[in-house]
């Protein structure tokens, strides 16, 4: 049997998948893996195989049934069973009783309401940076601000507790952060959201959670904080970081910025194109065979988990012409940013409206808008979930 190989969280330059990650999908892109807790499974590199699996009911997504691919100082001996309502840990009805629940609250519109609320708060945010003048982080004054607003804003958390549940999502992401630690920001995120859901059975607003107590009474407490506690981490980290690091694979390639400049029409294509090419989930998502699959020419036994690479995925040149090129200008083709099948992400919509809304707002008020420091001096998130930068220095 061919040798196990391990998981790497590391890219090469900025932007493109581990080579070794690459190369197993030229030569492998169904291989043995090694997790961190020496666990035997499965690493997909390839796009085909990991359409299948996500769309296949024979592999599951409960977190109790899962390995760590890789090592993080918070390692528990066995992963415990997700809570009620962690819907994205949850399979079959369980699960689509979570999302039908949730697609009902993502309504048309709110969505437009949200879209006009985007778009003032995005010009008012580039009204202080142009204001304040450069340089500029741009992360911490553009990309990470308006979608942990947004986010706030659809579940109704006071905006003044915004740095609050920054920091704890932070620490709760990242894999530096011992058993203790996690458990703290867990703890202190779920403990604050449990006091909002309290509030909202009392007072409801039009927010998600109260939206969620008036469709199905029967809901708890219990269910409803996790549903907001997956709502709240995964609506802020994943388009913060998504944002700034399209910036930046923007302005370190000249010639696909002007052609997005020349024609800002072209953003929504471009917002895809950065979906693709960044692929900013680290590791996963991750599935268990809950019978023996046969897949790509291999048996996947019973108990036996198999993790997907988007980024590789996403760069399979099966699937993509000239793959590892941004390119701006691709026609229309269906990736994997959001994952795929029964638990592709329910905030697509919404992170695709931050993308547009903020990348043409920043390209137009900013035409001059240029790295401040040599891209190989950017701090690079390759120790947290989400991949990203930690700042973005710019100026104009």
């Amino acid at each position: 049997m061919t040798e196990a190989t391990t998981y790497t969280t590391v890219r090469d330059g900025i932007f493109h998948p581990a080579a070794r990650l690459r190369m197993l999908r030229a030569e492998r892109p169904l291989a043995r893996m090694t997790f961190a807790d020496g666990h035997e499974g499965w690493l997909i590199t390839g796009y085909a195989l990991a359409r299948a699996v996500l769309a296949d009911p024979r592999f599951s997504a409960r977190g109790e049934l899962k390995h760590q691919p890789v090592a993080r100082a918070a390692m528990p001996e066995k992963p415990p069973a997700a809570p009620p309502g962690m819907f994205i840990q949850h399979d079959g009805a369980e699960h689509q009783r979570y999302r039908k629940l949730l697609v009902g609250q993502f309504t048309v519109r709110r969505m437009r309401q949200l879209t006009d609320w985007i778009e003032r708060i995005t010009e008012e945010h580039l009204d202080r940076l142009e204001e304040a003048g450069p340089p500029a982080d741009l992360f911490e004054s553009f990309a990470l601000p308006i979608p942990s607003l947004v986010i706030a804003e659809l579940l109704g958390v006071p905006v003044e507790d915004r740095e609050r549940f920054q920091e704890d999502s932070a620490v709760w992401s990242s894999f530096e952060t011992d058993m203790e630690g996690t458990a703290r920001a867990f703890f202190g995120l779920t403990g604050y959201l449990g006091g909002i859901v309290a509030q909202r059975r009392a007072e409801p607003r039009d927010d998600i959670i109260s939206g969620l107590i008036r469709d199905d009474p029967t809901l708890t407490d219990e269910e409803l904080t996790a549903i907001a506690y997956l709502l709240l981490v995964a609506g802020h980290e994943t388009t913060a970081n998504q944002t700034a690091l399209g910036v930046l694979a923007l302005l370190t390639d000249p010639e696909q910025l002007a052609a997005v400049r020349a024609d800002l029409t072209r953003v929504d294509a471009t917002v895809e194109e950065l979906l693709r090419y960044l692929s900013i989930v680290h590791h996963g998502p991750s599935r268990a065979a809950l019978e023996d699959v046969e897949l790509g020419g291999h048996r996947i036994r019973k108990g036996e988990v198999v993790m997907i690479s988007l980024a590789a995925a996403n760069r399979d040149p099966d699937r993509f012409e000239d793959p590892e090129a941004l390119d701006v200008s691709r026609p229309p083709v269906t990736h994997l940013g959001f994952g795929h099948g029964a638990h592709q992400c329910l905030g697509q919509q919404l992170a695709r409206i931050e993308l547009r809304v903020g990348l043409s707002a920043l390209l137009r008020r900013l035409p001059g808008l240029r790295l401040a420091v040599p891209p190989e001096e950017i701090r690079l998130r390759h120790d947290m979930q989400v991949y990203g930068v930690y700042e973005l220095p710019v100026t104009w």
